[in-house]
């Protein structure tokens, strides 16, 4: 039997590279050695914006058809939304009751998240109850499923921790060993900054969509830093400090490709508009098929409805077989 696997993504609408590189890329490599459960995490993004929900349903559609478009398959993963399984939140009452408070708020990237809500609105009044308890709501999405393996970044184990924390003390106080404690599955996909040398962010407006056009990705491209110290084009270039264009061709580029690059750069014999013009190419290039999967998908939503709904059933169906244990285990009515 396979091991399960469980992840998610808030809905913030059409992803880009980063989501891409960082997280999908590696989910549909997961999707055949595992059990996979993938879910777009409505609950999670009311934390922050739970007054700003006029385009929720076209943002987890749009999320649903990226991840479709790059390549995860609904015959091997399970495609879910997190609101679609209510067993989630029942579970999530449970693990907060056995919970510190203080397991919570020394969550790294509560913290972070907390800071930036106050600095853009002033008031730590901002810090609701569902943000301060989103820790312990992202345990009961990995434990809906009783996952063994939770996919993550080097930046996230953190969170992990946190939940097999909250897994042995739930198995000791109800003196059972019902839940496992999953582990972290640490990938090591490529990290891609955005177009301004930065984190990649929608908000940040340096990213490079996987829905943009040929036109646009290559537009976009021809705005990224380079070598700052680079004055002219025959001028000798520092592939090493150049912020964001080589970083990209190391990630797109074969082998003799990135070779080239740094060759040409440092000998003066490649400028950096032609270079970000070849790197916008290649880019398209590499996510051609992926577009033109996309643009099906975005033909035909009701093939998107079809794979969330009957995908969201399923998982009901195993959160219920959990959530029936658990029932037991706590000796509710």
């Amino acid at each position: 039997m396979k091991q399960k696997i469980m992840s998610g993504m808030r809905p913030t609408g059409k992803l880009h590279l980063g989501h891409y590189l960082g997280v999908i890329d590696n989910w549909v490599k997961l999707q055949d050695e595992y059990d996979c459960y993938f879910s777009v995490a409505d609950w999670h993004a009311l934390t922050t914006k739970y007054d700003k929900t006029e385009t929720m349903k076209e943002d987890v559609l749009n999320v649903v058809m990226d991840w479709l478009a790059c390549g995860i398959d609904p015959d091997k993963a399970t495609i879910y939304v997190q609101s679609l399984v209510p067993e989630t939140a029942e579970l999530h009452v449970y693990l907060s009751m056995i919970t510190p408070q203080n397991w919570v708020e020394r969550d790294p990237t509560l913290k972070d998240m907390a800071k930036i809500l106050k600095s853009k609105e002033g008031m730590a009044s901002q810090i609701n109850y569902g943000l301060m308890g989103y820790p312990v709501l992202m345990t009961a999405d990995i434990l809906t499923f009783n996952a063994e393996c939770v996919p993550v970044g080097i930046d996230q184990v953190a969170h992990v921790e946190l939940s097999r924390d909250i897994v042995r003390r739930f198995n000791h106080i109800y003196n059972t060993d019902f839940f496992n404690e999953p582990q972290p599955k640490l990938n090591n996909c490529s990290l891609i900054c955005g177009l301004d040398g930065n984190k990649m962010g929608k908000s940040f407006n340096n990213d490079i969509k996987i829905s943009d056009t040929e036109e646009v990705t290559a537009k976009k491209v021809m705005s990224a830093i380079t070598d700052r110290s680079r004055m002219r084009k025959d001028d000798p270039g520092h592939p090493e400090d150049c912020e964001v264009a080589f970083k990209y061709w190391t990630i797109f580029g074969n082998e003799n490709e990135i070779e080239t690059v740094k060759c040409e750069c440092e000998k003066g014999l490649r400028g950096c508009a032609d270079c970000k013009r070849q790197l916008g190419a290649k880019i398209n290039e590499r996510l051609e098929k992926i577009r033109e999967k996309r643009r099906y998908y975005e033909e035909n939503p009701e093939e998107v409805e079809k794979i969330i709904r009957e995908g969201s059933e399923r998982a009901r169906k195993e959160a219920q077989k959990v959530l029936a244990e658990v029932r037991k285990i706590v000796r509710m009515y």
